[in-house]
């Protein structure tokens, strides 16, 4: 999440207290306990989580919340383990044709859903299958699978039926599934959300209930989230006694509970309430020399869309580009997070992929694209006025409601109303799932987005700006940047130096049209209990496992 993706995380990622740190690894440095120590102490975790779960359905989820609760109580053919590693799921092993275009996934006979039903491959083919039907209205099926299932995109497009999709049924217990081209990155991607399996009896007995509620949910995972509604404010993971893997699972229960500000969840902490809780920046430097302190890098990035289609100003490139260099985003991460986080001046995260030829690191090679440059943008914003002949321009600035998102959004409305003379920035402050409602309805003029890596590739990162694209959502379009990350798909699909000289080209095109405007890449300032054991940040899709955590004696 990843987000995505949200959040759009998973797709967008929107700022919270419990902001997201995407970096693979154990927490606190400890990778768990023995059994002696865990014996006299109670499996349960507090935690807090930044705003409700928008959506627990797989096809519809698009977001860091919705990803991370799917993560924790389903399990797909795969799952992340310690460092990013891909591990097994419900396929016990797999099988690639020559030509890389043939998976055939041997799934495990012990897999049950929580109601005691078997895991079969149906219940792939049918999750797979409603992902890129258009009735179902999924952003990330079309997204995830289009150019890499075979007929994915034509099924999305409506011009072949469902039972095309390049997913069959050997049996119970075998998968095949037919790739539209060879995809590099395409075993981490069935560790993701969008591929997970759904019970199909469950779900048409629901209806439009399902996965509304802990009662319309089904798990086939680790946990199983209870006493949840999409509006509440409260509630727990338990752990799932069905889970073919359940032995591994330690912990017990982990309970949420959503806070928004910072200080409040610091307060949580202290009281011994929760046992873990992100830093606003003015906490940073009053917990930096405490024990518990601890701060993680991360692969999210965060960025300002800008909408091309609902105000004619922004259509201007020269406006684009004078608002992508009019803010310090070295002072925004200095101040205003004090987290480690990094000014961004590029779309893909540094350190989190390398170039094949062995010339070094992705972000190192593309350089930086944008920088903060009020001499320079100055002279685009005198240009775009002059082309849309006014001296004034008006613009909404769409952001979160969380405490360090208020004080971000509001860093970034005067930088620019500061630098770009002429300009009035209106700030629209919204929860977390009503600023997706507006992101998908492209109901916005600016607004601060992020992005968190689906799987291990450019592409993840790349892809969120063809043309009509599911996450796209603010008009852009570039010929030559569709061509582009089409022939990494295609024609180099096997020629992995090929693919990113490629996404090197794409990149730079992205930034001489201004179509967005980075700002920073994550990183988390954390107070975290040193009674937490074998806790796994992700490199990409959910932020968090917990199958492998445990609570231990404090260290």
């Amino acid at each position: 999440m990843k987000r995505k993706l949200t959040w759009l995380l998973s797709l967008t990622l929107i700022l919270s207290v419990f902001l997201a740190a995407c970096s693979g690894g154990d927490d606190n440095a400890s990778e768990g306990t023995d059994g002696s120590s865990e014996e006299n102490v109670e499996q349960v975790l507090n935690l807090i989580n930044g705003d409700a779960i928008p959506s627990m359905d797989p096809s519809m989820a698009t977001d860091q919340y919705g990803f991370q609760f799917l993560g924790a109580t389903m399990e797909g053919l795969n799952r992340l383990g310690e460092g990013g590693e891909v591990t097994p799921g419900i396929a016990e092993s797999h099988e690639v044709s020559e030509d890389g275009l043939t998976w055939t996934f041997k799934l495990r006979e012990d897999a049950k859903w929580e109601n005691g039903d078997p895991v079969t491959a149906n219940d792939f083919v049918y999750a797979w299958q409603r992902a890129v039907n258009p009735d179902t209205g999924s952003e990330y099926g079309p997204y995830m699978m289009g150019g890499v299932i075979k007929n994915a995109a034509e099924i999305s497009q409506g011009d072949m039926p469902v039972e095309d999709l390049g997913v069959k049924a050997d049996g119970d217990y075998t998968l095949v599934v037919e790739l539209a081209n060879p995809t590099p990155y395409f075993e981490s991607l069935t560790t993701f959300g969008t591929f997970l399996p759904l019970n199909q009896k469950f779900v048409e007995e629901k209806g439009e209930a399902f996965a509304t509620s802990s009662e319309n949910l089904l798990a086939n995972g680790p946990f199983k989230l209870e006493n949840w509604e999409s509006t509440s404010q409260k509630w727990n993971l338990a752990k799932n006694d069905t889970y073919w893997d359940a032995d591994t699972v330690k912990l017990e229960t982990i309970n949420y509970v959503v806070v928004k500000e910072a200080q409040t969840a610091v307060d949580l902490y202290e009281k011994g309430e929760v046992d873990r809780t992100g830093l606003s920046s003015d906490l940073v430097d009053q917990y930096s020399s405490d024990e518990d302190y601890t701060v993680k890098a991360g692969n999210s990035v965060f960025y300002l869309k800008i909408n091309q289609t609902r105000n004619e100003a922004l259509a201007n490139k020269n406006i684009r580009a004078a608002i992508s260099r009019a803010f310090d985003k070295q002072a925004l991460v200095d101040t205003i997070l004090n987290n480690g986080s990094l000014a961004a001046n590029g779309l893909v995260p540094a350190d989190f992929t390398p170039m094949p030829d062995g010339s070094g690191d992705f972000r190192e090679v593309s350089g930086d694209l944008v920088t903060y440059d009020t001499a320079a943008a100055k002279e685009f914003w005198e240009k775009g006025l002059e082309e849309l002949g006014t001296d004034s321009v008006e613009i909404e600035f769409l952001g979160g409601d969380t405490d360090v998102s208020k004080t971000m959004n509001e860093y970034l409305a005067n930088q620019l109303q500061t630098n770009l003379p002429g300009l009035k920035v209106t700030l629209k402050q919204v929860p977390f799932e009503q600023r997706l409602d507006l992101d998908t309805n492209q109901d916005y003029d600016l607004q601060l987005a992020g992005w968190g890596p689906d799987y291990l590739d450019p592409y993840t990162f790349l892809s969120l700006w063809i043309t009509d694209g599911g996450n796209n959502k603010m008009g852009y379009s570039n010929a030559e940047y569709d061509k582009l990350l089409e022939e990494t798909t295609t024609t180099l699909a096997t020629d992995n130096e090929a693919r990113y000289q490629n996404f090197l080209e794409a990149e730079k095109i992205l930034f001489e049209d201004a179509a967005i405007a980075p700002v920073y890449q994550s990183a988390g300032a954390f107070l975290s209990s040193p009674k937490i054991h074998g806790l796994i940040e992700n490199p990409f899709g959910p932020d968090y496992e917990y199958k492998w955590v445990s609570i231990g004696a404090e260290e």
